[in-house]
């Protein structure tokens, strides 16, 4: 008879159930027993992923104009916070790509996930542009312009011209048909492909700035309005990262003006 500690690294290395595992079930030892629950949770898990994925390839595929179009996903982050840039990106991603099993909103996976989600879609995408969009233009166009604009040089920007494309609730100024999803990063693989290329890239920009900026801690909140941010700010003023136009930045800066 296999010890427990047999038994458990062999489920941790099964990728499916085997004709040994039968036996298990009638195994009364409970180091067995919550072993095999957890490989049974995660066999159901991976079930549950692979089923997710095959929806969002059909979702993808519904919006194919014909059978070898090309399809760009297109998506934001940093639309919300008040410093840094808010990063665009357009993905056009193989027909079938096993390997982006899990791929999801970006808001809905871990930083450890998203990097290295970020590593596979870059290694495997067709094709894909990411463009940075300062707070300065931010501040001259508004957000939803500058994050539109910045969308369209994306697009622009991918070697191979996309067919038709599918936007994360957001109309871009382009000349290719095109269909905005409201939520569509869950939706989407591309779309859910290009949301964490976005967040990812714009982590790590954000934490650059973070090491010429150490007193804002760009490295924990990414540039949104948390309470150590505002105190910041309140404290030390914006930097040239700092979105003028947002509040309570804009507030903050037509005070001191009057004074």
């Amino acid at each position: 008879m296999k010890t427990i500690k047999e038994i458990t690294e062999a489920l941790k290395s099964a990728s499916t159930y085997e004709p040994w595992m039968k036996e298990l079930e009638y195994d009364e030892r409970a180091g067995v027993k919550k072993a095999f629950l957890q490989f049974k949770k995660r066999l159901e898990n991976q079930e549950k992923m692979l089923e997710q994925f095959r929806q969002k390839q059909a979702f993808d595929a519904s919006f194919l104009p014909f059978e070898d179009a090309y399809l760009a996903g297109i998506d934001e982050a940093g639309r919300g916070p008040l410093a840094g840039p808010v990063v665009t990106c357009a993905v056009i991603l193989p027909k079938d790509c096993p390997e982006l099993v899990g791929v999801n909103d970006s808001k809905q996976l871990s930083k450890k996930k998203r990097a290295e989600f970020a590593e596979l879609i870059k290694k495997h995408a067709l094709d894909y542009s990411i463009h940075f969009q300062s707070a300065e233009i931010i501040d001259e166009m508004n957000i939803l312009e500058a994050t539109k604009q910045s969308m369209k040089m994306c697009v622009e920007s991918l070697k191979i011209r996309p067919d038709f494309c599918i936007v994360d609730a957001v109309t871009v100024p382009i000349d290719i048909p095109q269909k905005n999803i409201i939520k569509g990063d869950a939706k989407s693989l591309a779309i859910g492909a290009a949301s964490i290329l976005a967040k990812h890239e714009r982590d790590l920009y954000m934490e650059k700035l973070h090491k010429e900026y150490p007193q804002y801690g760009f490295d924990q909140h990414a540039g949104y309005g948390t309470k150590q941010h505002l105190e910041a700010i309140e404290q030390f003023g914006p930097t040239i990262h700092h979105r003028k136009s947002f509040e309570p930045i804009k507030t903050m800066l037509e005070k001191k003006v009057m004074i």
